[in-house]
């Protein structure tokens, strides 16, 4: 018996000992931390520069024949297509939204016009000529969404509100009677301004922008008063552009964080 008690306590000792030895595994240490970029601000102060190609739509006008009783209608009333340049400074406020103020050059666009009535000298009904042209500045202040970021590009959506300087040159009418020189007017006009586009990253601070606007100029002053015909008015006209440019911006660029891994020491294993 006491043989058999000696055999099993050897056996229940080798028995721990072999569980003893066993191989520890440590725990697996947690990922280092993945580098995310870290972007500077998106607020800062841009400079831009914009050149248009302008279709331009005149929605009539009108003149005062024989006396200030009796407005008539043109004809006809057409504005030539024409072109604009444009200057701006602006505000990017945050990653969706900006603001900005445009002063912009029409360049001279032509009006060809014709009204009908009696001629002094002959007493019969006749049809003038009439031909003039208009330049303008355009004072614009303006706000922008950009809705997203795909990629380099950015659409965006904006609208503005501001005057315009509209300056007329001298309206030449030529009829059976000859020809009669009208003194242009010029004067302001109140605007409104519709744009949609989107703008292009070249480098981090210099973006294309290529887009349309519509802008909308009030009515106003023509020409004034000579031989008893006159003043004249226009009725205002819409200005459909499409235009190309560049934004650069003072701000900071977009910059990536690098985090290295953590140097994590190799355990060995232990054994217990």
């Amino acid at each position: 018996m006491k043989k058999v008690l000696a055999f099993a306590s050897v056996a229940l000792g080798l028995s721990a000992q072999a569980h003893a030895a066993d191989l520890y595994e440590p725990a697996p240490a947690e990922p280092a931390p993945i580098a995310e970029p870290v972007v500077a601000a998106a607020n800062g102060w841009y400079l831009r520069g914009d050149v248009s190609y302008d279709l331009m739509r005149l929605k009539g006008a009108h003149y005062f024949q024989g006396s200030n009783s009796n407005l008539h209608d043109f004809d006809s009333a057409k504005l030539d297509n024409t072109g604009n340049l444009g200057v701006g400074v602006g505000y990017q406020i945050d990653e969706h939204l900006r603001v900005d103020t445009t002063l912009d050059y029409l360049f001279s666009a032509k009006f060809r016009g014709s009204t009908s009535g009696t001629c002094g000298n002959s007493g019969n009904a006749c049809t003038s000529s009439d031909v003039s042209a208009l330049s303008a500045w355009g004072l614009m202040a303006n706000a922008y969404v950009d809705i997203g970021h795909w990629g380099i590009v950015t659409p965006y959506l904006g609208a503005g509100i501001g005057g315009t300087y509209v300056k007329w040159d001298s309206l030449k009418n030529t009829n059976d009677d000859g020809t009669f020189e009208h003194h242009g007017r010029e004067s302001w006009r109140f605007t409104y301004a519709l744009m949609a586009g989107a703008s292009v990253d070249i480098t981090c601070n210099l973006k294309a922008d290529v887009g349309y606007r519509y802008r909308h100029v009030a009515g106003g002053n023509m020409f004034g008063y000579r031989l008893n015909g006159g003043p004249g008015y226009d009725k205002g006209f819409d200005i459909h552009e499409g235009r190309a440019g560049l934004r650069y911006n003072f701000g900071g660029c977009e910059e990536a964080a690098y985090l290295p891994p953590a140097e994590i020491p190799q355990q060995p294993a232990v054994f217990k």
